[in-house]
């Protein structure tokens, strides 16, 4: 018994020992939870509201309302016009499909289209949406909406988007606006917020690009508070975003309508310039394009049309299109030549038709020759044997520099995409982009504006804006930014001797007004209106030999793509004048023909603001002309 009671009290300290240290360490073990538990309820506690806050708070970045662009006189040019659009909204329990294929009843959508949204929005958060259509009409926006309570995840929006009022006469200047594309984000890098705008749209080309970082504005972010299903349950805040800035251009849009309208036919550039400040207040390109067409979201087929067609209506020629300028340079000779003492204005040459050149002949566009020439007469009738031997004279390397003071062969500084700087030649560049010499014929060819010489349409209207005023003019095209005037710098002074200038402008007077002008037949009668200029003919290539003997003598007997482009430059009034004027003709042949007539009626129109008087014009001409601004009154009004 004795022992069993031993054995017994053995046994009880042994497992009352093990209860001991069981109870104990649960004891321990509850004091630490506590503990822990009291660490989050008061330490911890502002850390983990903020985490639940997160996970039911959505940021979403807010588009800016894009600045609104002006011309000279506030007339709008691009805005931003009401867009009717639905946005779908991905929830997990939606079934994306059936939800499309529903939609799809009401707003047609291809099967490509289809498999393109839900690809996109299985790649996205559960919170996120992206827009399906947009662009819509009132009808069809009405339709999605009195079928909304069986659409859900569809979400009817009324958002901006960007509409150019004057459609195809400003196109290539304002440019448009176009998604943002993945060489855009490399541009502007992937931190810039407004990336993340998966419909956003920036400017892609003209105005819209160069003065994007305006134009676009600032985002926003709107606070929402969402469900477990990421599904907006109210809005929280917002932080305003902040609109583009509004743009003033110095173009004047009626004078603009009026020059397209008068180019309509023409594969054509046109630029004018304001000789009292630089301000560019015209730039046509024809044929042109509809930027809103752009904005909407192009269609391949026209996509294709604009791409292939001959004329290039994607290109704006004014500041782009790199052109021989012809005999419009020949001022340039002239002026290098007296400037360097190296001829009288009354020194003669003969012409004969031609100018041999060791056993090469140079011809004149006049086959028979203008006989005996001195500078006047040679730019007055443009004679090409006069300048291959004043060129001879003077050389190439002045040629360039004085050609360079007068803006050719340098880029103007204009926010615009694809200005050209054109080409003037040296030696040393043919040498290193040749491989080869120079040659006394290339300099003959540079004599009459052709060979390596190029220029754009705007160059020449800078050139010859500078030779009327004396003035280092460059021209600009912003007025003033957020209501801000733009200073530009004050005009410096050529540096060109008075008298050389005052014998160019006289023979460019001459041009137009003396019987054997070139421009004779597009001279004006109002005394307060007379102007100078200078006809050209941009070369595409040489009638050879084989074709003269065959009868292929003038322009007009080849095929109109291998015929030459027609040129015009010229200054209103003559005396105290006011604008500058170049104009282009792709195979117009003859300048006199073809280019002068159109700058004419341009210039009317820039010094009177309205469709030029048929009494501005001689009395054998106002038949034909009458018809002409007859028709163009109708379609200023209608268009």
């Amino acid at each position: 018994m004795e022992i069993n009671s031993f054995k017994k009290n053995i046994l009880e300290k042994k497992y009352g020992r093990r209860s001991f240290l069981i109870g104990s360490s649960q004891l321990l073990l509850v004091g630490l939870l506590i503990r822990q538990m009291r660490h989050i309820q008061i330490n911890e506690n502002e850390k983990y509201k903020l985490l639940a806050e997160e996970n039911r708070i959505d940021i979403e970045i807010l588009p800016p309302l894009r600045g609104i662009i002006f011309d000279n006189n506030g007339i709008i040019l691009a805005k931003n016009k009401e867009n009717y659009r639905i946005r779908i909204f991905r929830d997990k329990n939606i079934n994306l499909t059936e939800l499309i294929d529903n939609f799809s009843k009401l707003i047609k959508i291809s099967k490509e289209r289809k498999s393109e949204i839900i690809q996109k929005l299985e790649n996205k958060r559960f919170n996120a949406s992206i827009v399906i259509a947009e662009n819509l009409g009132w009808n069809d926006f009405m339709k999605v909406l009195v079928n909304l309570p069986s659409l859900p995840g569809i979400i009817p929006e009324i958002d901006l988007k960007r509409y150019y009022t004057h459609k195809e006469i400003l196109a290539h200047t304002l440019g448009y606006v176009g998604a943002i594309s993945p060489k855009d984000i490399k541009e502007f890098s992937n931190n810039d917020p407004i990336m993340q705008i998966e419909d956003f749209k920036i400017g892609k080309v003209g105005i819209e690009k160069g003065l994007d970082k305006y134009l676009r504005g600032q985002v926003g972010l709107g606070k929402y508070e969402v469900n477990a299903s990421g599904k907006i349950i109210r809005k929280l805040g917002e932080e305003a975003s902040s609109p583009g800035k509004d743009l003033h251009l110095t173009i004047d849009s009626n004078l603009q309508k009026f020059t397209m309208l008068r180019i309509k036919d023409y594969s054509a550039s046109v630029v004018v310039i304001d000789l009292a400040s630089g301000a560019i207040i015209c730039m046509a390109s024809n044929p042109s394009f509809n930027p809103n067409k752009f904005v909407e979201g192009i269609s391949q087929k026209d996509w294709n049309t604009l791409l292939e067609s001959k004329n290039q209506p994607l290109a704006n020629k004014a500041i782009s299109g790199n052109y021989p300028p012809g005999s419009t340079f020949k001022m340039i000779v002239a002026m290098a030549a007296l400037e360097e003492n190296l001829i009288g204005e009354e020194e003669l040459f003969d012409c004969k038709g031609f100018y041999e050149l060791e056993e090469r002949k140079f011809h004149c566009w006049k086959y028979s020759g203008h006989g005996i020439t001195n500078l006047s007469k040679g730019i007055e009738e443009s004679c090409d044997v006069y300048f291959y031997q004043l060129a001879e004279r003077v050389g190439i390397e002045k040629i360039a520099n004085l050609a360079k003071r007068f803006g050719l062969g340098i880029s103007p500084i204009l926010p615009l995409t694809g200005v050209s700087k054109g080409l003037i030649p040296t030696k040393s560049w043919k040498k290193v982009y040749k491989k080869e010499a120079w040659y006394t014929g290339d300099t003959l060819n540079s004599g009459i504006g052709q060979g390596f010489i190029l220029s754009t349409p705007i160059q020449i209207a800078i050139m010859t804006a500078r030779i009327a005023t004396g003035l280092e003019i460059k021209p600009f095209l912003i007025k003033a930014i957020d209501g801000r005037p733009i200073k530009n710098n004050k005009q410096q002074s050529l540096d060109i001797s008075e008298s050389t200038l005052n014998i160019i402008r006289k023979a460019m007077f001459g041009v137009v007004n003396n019987k054997k002008g070139t421009a004779f037949d597009s001279r004006v009668i109002s005394e307060n209106k007379l102007f100078a200029g200078k006809t050209g003919t941009s070369q595409i290539r040489q009638i050879s030999e084989n074709e003269r003997n065959n009868g292929i003598i003038k322009n007009e007997d080849l095929p109109r793509y291998q015929r030459d482009h027609a040129l015009f430059t010229g200054y209103a009034p003559y005396v105290n004048p006011k604008y500058s004027l170049s104009i282009v003709v792709e195979h117009g042949g003859g300048g006199g023909k073809v280019a002068a007539p159109i700058a004419r009626d341009v210039l009317l129109y820039a010094l009177s603001g309205a469709i030029p008087s048929i009494q501005e014009y001689p009395i054998e001409k106002r038949n034909d002309i009458n018809l002409i601004l007859k028709n163009l009154k109708k379609e200023m009004i209608s268009t």
